[in-house]
């Protein structure tokens, strides 16, 4: 059966293969629009704590012989913690200074970290099994859908709405929009603002490395798997808009298809595709799909 021309087994398969990047795409623009959205700060480091949640998977696998499902969630924690610790011991220096100083702190904390588990494990991919459940593939009819990608698209959908109903439509979320602009008046009903900061950073960390863990299955653990796809999420960002939260898992996932849909129809534009729309929505609406110009 073909469709446009082009067999439906090709064509369903890029449409998965884009839906898969686009996950965590939105995954790991999720967290770098809850970390601006919330406390001003462009996190560049991100990229690399995504690469830091799938090394401390693999490492946990192959030193201590602790499993995928143990660390989906003690990776996090892990790598949010060192979040914490570094908005307790850098960033809060930072916050009444211009962006841009958080910016360069954040690269160079990224570079920092890229560099030494470069140095320690080279440049090449590692693999890392995917669990024994999820080994296998379901058969759909019109193509074969893999059970560890399938499990990928769920979770990712599942953290990504719930990240967004928490902020969006509970009290902790309306007490962390309202301690963004007027810290002064939430602090005087009792909140602790300067702790809600630090946790709002580290769990924006953590969520991208609850992606590096869940990316270590498909994509290999390599030191430089966050510096590949940070620029691509960036992106997604802007065109979503700038802290907007549904913004991020709508455009990441929405761009992840039409970058899927470009390697069937035009494969050469499937490297630029989303840096050309992103350019488009900028010159059209500068505050992004879903932001609100200030």
């Amino acid at each position: 059966m073909e469709i446009f021309g082009i067999p439906s087994q090709a064509l369903f398969g890029q449409l998965l293969i884009g839906l898969i990047n686009g996950s965590f795409y939105a995954l790991l623009s999720l967290g770098l629009a809850v970390i601006f959205g919330l406390l001003n700060i462009i996190n560049f480091s991100h990229g690399a704590q995504y690469m830091l949640g799938a090394f401390v998977a693999y490492l946990s696998l192959n030193k201590l012989g602790i499993n995928y499902w143990v660390s989906l969630i003690l990776t996090p924690l892990l790598v949010g913690a060192t979040g914490v610790l570094i908005e307790k011991t850098m960033l809060k220096r930072l916050y009444k200074l211009d962006h841009l100083y958080g910016l360069l702190l954040t690269f160079g904390l990224a570079l920092i970290i890229q560099g030494v588990f470069r140095h320690e494990f080279g440049s090449s991919g590692m693999p890392y099994p995917s669990p024994e459940v999820f080994q296998g593939v379901f058969n759909l009819g019109f193509m074969f859908l893999p059970k560890y990608r399938a499990w990928v698209i769920v979770v990712s959908l599942i953290v990504c709405l719930g990240t967004w109903f928490v902020i969006e439509r509970t009290k902790l979320g309306a007490y962390l929009r309202a301690a963004t602009e007027n810290p002064s008046l939430v602090q005087a009903f009792g909140i602790n603002v300067s702790r809600m900061v630090t946790l709002t950073y580290g769990f924006g960390v953590a969520l991208a490395a609850l992606a590096g863990v869940m990316a270590a299955p498909i994509y290999q653990v390599s030191p430089l798997m966050g510096a590949d796809i940070i620029i691509v999420v960036f992106a997604v960002v802007v065109v979503g808009g700038m802290g907007s939260i549904m913004g991020a898992i709508v455009t990441g996932f929405g761009l992840g298809l039409i970058e899927g849909l470009t390697k069937v129809f035009y494969p050469e534009a499937s490297n630029t595709v989303i840096f050309v729309i992103m350019t488009i929505v900028l010159l059209l609406k500068p505050a992004g799909l879903f932001g609100t110009q200030k």
